[in-house]
């Protein structure tokens, strides 16, 4: 028969109620065979499309009938179940009859609709009971005398590389072998049991009984059911009796897969592990998916010699011939259609893609049946002579040890012994007779308890019914609650209690439930250290419960109690069913996880979503650790996205979901990515199945112990440092709280930001800013250092340090201080000069929101505990690590809760407030400008009192940016040197000081010529800039004496700018003297004594919310202002508006909004002058220099 390629179908399942709750959005599309998928993060990028056989639309469009199947509503294009197995059960079911073997398996992660297409829910069943059903129906068809049919069932699980029969009670320690067939190369189970059936009701009957199988084990075990590969196979036979009386096999073996969840741990959490090679977690969908690219690089023809690696798993064992070999396979891959799974999505439609490039060759399975026996005998012979002499296998280990023949030689005893005793099997069964083996079956398969009788109990008596994370395996398992008591407990317990339970945190005598006359109460056993919770509540004392009230029995066995006799004792507020999710919610928000999705984005949601997954596998290693003492505790650690190390809150970067584990004996404490933690917890799982099995893990090498972890730097908390000040020049020191993740505070750390040049030199404070565009497209740099810190907890005196991340001449930096050890209050000074080339709107939107995040580590060592502590075990650890959390919470815990939110704000309002001041400056002088130019206009005769050019300079002035011109005094060999480079003797002997441009530093060398007059005004405003240098220096602050900063506010301001680049920089004094006023002075208070911090202050830290700056004002004289408004009164309404304008002293705003109001009624006026725009204010150079 020539090749046939894989078939692949993909199907796409309605939202659920998770995702509707948070507004999901849908990213799948359907057009015939195509499918698409559009990326959520880039709304205008092409949706990635596929093509595959077959493309199922399941997500909306159906209607549900009276009773309960869906089938499509008018018009749309809904694919049921029905249509899924018509298209591809029924081609299984054809094939089979062919004499072919077929392979069906689903792929997709966890929640996608795997298991609903494969199996179904309630009336709307899957694939494979459909295909089971009809594969009957066609049988009881059968009017041929001379065919037989006989169908024989099996059902087995693989987890953690283990292989348990799910139809048998007695599973081997470490699962089933998986042998290989000498003859044929393929791949089987030794031992699996194969069940015979004779319809479709004993194989629902075996179906359930082997989901109550994986129930339990899942539950008992610990092992995650999403984790586990599922392997239905059904071997259906026909014999044909010819007219010669010999009799034909057709044989088919159909393989029903449903695959474990395809979801990928978090890669960048686990690559660190030491031990991540050693764990099974995914194993075989990872060599799966080995195989299938291998498989479709040999369809393709892209290599010539490529080995297909089936014996890297289990799973690719048993499918090897499913999959490129004597089989017809169909896949059906399972998407997700909410936003928040892109993802994974896209990974199953990638996965699925290359699944359909492969080929196999199928055969029909047709052989005389004598001929199977003949050939089955004459291997038996074979196999026993190669067991009697060892003579073949001598020479074949030629070269080899001693010890290597012995090992090979019972290896091969082995295998062939287990070869024996299947062909011995096989013939047997060909000796016994069909109908005997059936009858036999029959037997059993009536035995089985699948709880259909218990219908009619649930309607009348009390029970409890058990919650699974996977939706099938929920309600499984069901107990009644007689009158009277019921207990809890262990198998092994004396007396064997009403219910047996198995697993973690399981003690022998758990609990008691009391049932009288339908009021349920429950007690655990006085002194036997039990673990129960209900709705999420630790259980002490005696409690009642209530309908629908959850119960956790130790750390796997959750329950719902149904009372149907007390029905009225619900709380309302409880949904109509009681899902697994809803149960480990609650638990969470016990904790303190936030639950609620109103609000919350992609990233808050999948951090939702990996919490609830997360915390009962920490409960879970917590009772390992319990039971195989190893002085370890976990929790789950939330860090947030600005106490992540490098974090950017500019950015939407959700939290961190992690955990901690911390040594119980020593106090050392390691924060797992999620990644590592799931890694680790599924080595946990096989040791603790080791220890079950019997096997002394007391004393394993810690190397390999996955509770041991060598020592590391701790994290002791995070400080937010905001850059708000960086984009106005201004210089920022300050002392920011270390919090931890929970909030808690840990200590101090002082830090200083200050702009600088490119070597780290602090550049001149006057370099201060108005407007941060002024900044674009420059180089900038600054200078961060770390001053000192105070950490509270003594433990951490063994070494501090500090780290962050920074973007350094475009390219992410990690700076580290020196490791400060032996103290509490180390001082580093160490200080980073941090540059930014050009300098670009991005830099300046994160100067304004965002921050650097400074982490301060601790040095841990590994310590000899308390001897006190060594005697006590894991439990009594902790709970003594439990009553102490508990006595600091009640005492501290809520007053520092938002205590890394408080510092934050703090932090903004010290850089707020300090801004607020430099602009109250500005808006001091420029205010002063309008009044005198009141104050000139008032003076002038009536006559010459000409309204607009007087409207005009007003409107300059509320309109202008206020160019800054800063002066610095330069003594005698400055005068030499600019007398030298205008080559002016006669002023050879000129003992006078000049004022120099300062802006970037440039050097007056650069002038090759200067007008004599500019000289000339240098030596009138000699007297002035002494004056100016005496009133300025106060003695403290070096050089200050020598500067004036000046804003110009005029209608001239453009005109100054142009004169200033026209002579480099220099311009007339007396063209700006008047936009000097001594009184006015400028501030140079630092951030630190802005807010001053006291514990005597009777404002709280939010009273910095809003900052008043009325105080601050300097008002005029009031009986000045009145004389002003007396020489005003004179001029009617302009003269009215001249008073408003003084009287206001809010300064700008009001000014402009009544020049606006004035303007509004003066639009039908012809001007003199036309207003300077804003753009041409804007481009005022801000260095200009002024010479006298």
């Amino acid at each position: 028969m020539p090749d046939e390629s894989v078939k692949v179908a993909v199907r796409v399942r309605p939202f659920n109620q998770r995702e509707k709750d948070r507004s999901a959005k849908l990213i799948i599309k359907m057009q015939g065979q195509m499918t698409s998928i559009s990326n959520p993060e880039a709304p205008n990028e092409e949706p990635k499309s596929f093509s595959f056989d077959y493309s199922y639309w399941s997500h909306d469009g159906f209607k549900e009938r009276s009773d309960g199947i869906l089938e499509p509503a008018g018009g749309s294009n809904y694919s049921s179940q029905r249509r899924v197995f018509e298209d591809l059960g029924q081609g299984v079911l054809d094939n089979a009859f062919e004499g072919y073997n077929c392979s069906l398996f689903a792929y997709g992660q966890t929640g996608s609709g795997k298991s609903y297409s494969m199996v179904g829910y309630g009336q709307n069943k899957g694939i494979v009971p459909i295909t089971c059903d009809e594969m009957f129906k066609s049988i009881d068809k059968n009017t041929d005398s001379n065919k037989r049919f006989e169908v024989t069932f099996s059902m087995l699980e693989i987890y953690n590389e283990q292989v348990r029969d799910l139809l048998s009670k007695d599973n081997p320690k470490g699962g089933l072998n998986v042998r290989q067939n000498p003859k044929l190369g393929l791949f089987y189970v030794e031992n699996l049991k194969r069940v015979p059936v004779g319809s479709y009701a004993e194989i629902e009957k075996r179906t359930e009984q082997g989901t109550a199988s994986r129930t339990v084990a899942s539950t008992n075990m610990n092992a995650t059911s999403s984790r586990a590969h599922t392997v239905v196979t059904i071997t259906f036979d026909q014999i044909i009796k010819s007219e010669s009386g010999s009799e034909t096999k057709k044989s088919s073996v159909m393989n029903l897969v449903d695959l474990a969840g395809s979801e990928r741990a978090d890669s960048t959490g686990a690559t660190g592990d030491r031990l991540k090679e050693g764990a099974n977690i995914n194993k075989s969908l990872s060599a799966l998916g080995n195989v299938i690219s291998a498989l479709a690089d040999l369809s393709m023809g892209t290599k010539k010699k490529i080995m297909v690696p089936y014996r890297d798993s289990i799973l690719t064992k048993l499918l090897q011939n499913a999959l490129g070999g004597n089989s017809k396979t169909i896949m059906i891959a399972a998407l997700s259609p909410a936003d928040i799974n892109y993802d994974e999505t896209l990974s199953t439609l990638r996965y699925a893609d290359r699944a359909k490039k492969i080929k196999n060759k199928a055969v029909v399975n047709e052989n005389p049946l004598d001929k199977l026996i003949r050939e089955l005998k004459e291997e038996n012979e074979r196999l026993k002579k190669a067991m009697e002499g060892g003579g073949v296998m001598m020479q074949e280990g030629a070269g080899l040890t001693p010890e290597e023949l012995e090992k090979m030689r019972k290896q091969m005893e082995e295998d062939i012994r287990a070869q024996l005793m299947a062909n011995q099997a096989m013939l047997a069964d060909n000796e016994e007779s069909w109908n005997e083996k059936l009858a036999e079956a029959r037997t059993e398969t009536d035995k089985i308890d699948t709880g259909g009788a218990d219908d009619k109990r649930k309607n009348k008596e009390p029970y409890l019914i058990n919650l699974n994370e996977d939706p099938m395996l929920s309600g499984v398992i069901c107990h009644f609650l007689n009158n009277g008591e019921t207990s809890v407990g262990r198998k092994d317990a004396s007396p064997v209690p009403n219910i047996c339970l198995s697993g973690l945190s399981i003690q022998k005598q758990h609990a008691v439930i009391f049932n009288k006359k339908g009021v349920i109460e429950i007690e655990s056993v006085s002194g036997s250290g039990s673990k129960t919770k209900i709705n999420g509540l630790p259980l002490t004392g005696r409690k009642a419960l209530c309908h629908k009230d959850r119960i956790l029995f130790g750390s796997n066995h959750m329950y719902v109690l149904m009372n149907p006799l007390k029905p009225d004792t619900a709380d309302n507020s409880l949904p109509k069913e009681i899902t697994w999710e809803y149960a480990q919610k609650e638990i969470a928000q016990v904790k303190g996880f936030a639950t609620g999705s109103a609000g919350l984005s992609k990233e808050q949601q999948i951090v939702q979503e990996q919490v609830l997954e997360i915390l009962p596998m920490v409960s879970e290693v917590n009772a390992v650790s319990e039971e195989l003492n190893k002085q370890k505790s976990f929790e789950v650690v939330l860090i947030s996205a600005a106490a992540q190390e490098g974090g950017d809150v500019t950015q939407s970067q959700a939290s961190k979901v992690t955990v901690k584990m911390k040594n119980l004996l020593n106090g050392n404490t390691w924060l797992w990515e999620r990644g590592k933690f799931i890694t680790r917890r599924y080595l946990i799982q096989e040791l603790y199945q080791k220890f079950l099995d019997g096997e002394d893990v007391s004393n394993i090498p810690k190397e390999q112990d996955p509770f041991w972890e060598p020592t590391e730097d701790v994290l002791i908390g995070t400080s937010n440092l905001f850059l708000q000040s960086l984009s106005y020049c201004l210089d920022f020191m300050d002392t920011l709280n270390i919090s931890d993740y929970k909030g808690q505070e840990e200590g101090q750390l002082k830090v200083k930001l200050e702009p600088c040049d490119n070597k780290g030199k602090p550049i001149d404070e006057e370099a201060f800013v108005d407007d941060p565009h002024e900044l674009l497209n420059k180089p900038y740099h600054f200078k961060l250092t770390v001053e000192t810190a105070n950490i509270h907890k003594s433990r951490f005196s063994k070494g501090i340090l500090v780290k962050y991340s920074v973007k350094n001449n475009g390219k992410m930096e990690e700076v580290k201080t020196p490791t400060m050890k032996n103290t509490l209050t180390p001082t580093f000074n160490h200080s980073k000069v941090i540059s930014i080339p050009k300098l670009k709107q991005e830099n300046l939107d994160f100067f304004e929101s965002g921050c650097i995040t400074l982490s301060v580590y601790g040095i841990q060592e590994d310590t000899m505990p308390d001897p006190k502590l060594l005697k006590l075990n894991t439990r009594e650890l902790r709970q003594m690590e439990t009553m102490e959390n508990t006595t600091a919470n009640a005492s501290g815990r809520r007053a520092t809760m938002f205590g890394n939110e408080i510092a934050s704000d703090t932090s903004h309002l010290k850089t707020e407030v300090v801004l607020l001041q430099r602009k109250y400056e500005r808006l001091q002088q420029k205010e002063r400008r309008m009044q005198q130019i009141c104050e000139e206009w008032s003076k002038k005769p009536d006559g010459e009192k000409e309204f607009e050019p007087f409207y005009r300079a007003v409107s300059a002035v509320a309109n202008s940016t206020g160019t800054r011109l800063k002066t610095r005094v330069q003594m005698l060999n400055q005068m030499l040197k600019l007398q030298k480079s205008v080559a002016l003797p006669s002023y050879k002997d000129n003992s006078s000081s000049m004022l120099r441009m300062q802006k970037d530093s440039p050097d007056l060398q650069r002038q090759k010529t200067m007008d004599p007059s500019m000289l000339s005004k240098v030596l009138q405003g000699q007297k002035f800039v002494r004056k100016m240098a005496m009133e300025k220096s106060d003695g403290k602050h070096v050089g200050d004496g020598d500067t004036i900063s000046l804003f110009v506010f005029d209608e001239n301001e453009h005109e100054l700018a142009q004169e200033a680049s026209q002579n480099n920089g220099v311009v007339d004094y007396h063209k700006v003297a008047k936009h000097h006023y001594p009184d006015l002075q400028t501030s140079k208070a630092k951030t630190d004594s802005v807010i001053q911090e006291k514990d005597d202050s009777q404002g709280d830290q939010d009273s910095f919310g809003s900052v008043d700056l009325a105080p601050y004002m300097n008002t005029a004289n009031s009986q000045d202002s009145a004389d002003r408004s007396k020489k005003f009164s004179q001029n009617g309404k302009r003269t009215a508006f001249l008073s408003d304008i003084n009287t206001k002293r809010e300064a700008i705003k009001p000014v402009r909004n009544a020049v606006s109001e004035y303007s509004a009624n003066k639009t039908s006026t012809a001007t003199n002058g036309k207003r300077p725009s804003s753009a041409e204010n804007n481009k005022t150079e801000s260095s200009a220099c002024v010479i006298q």
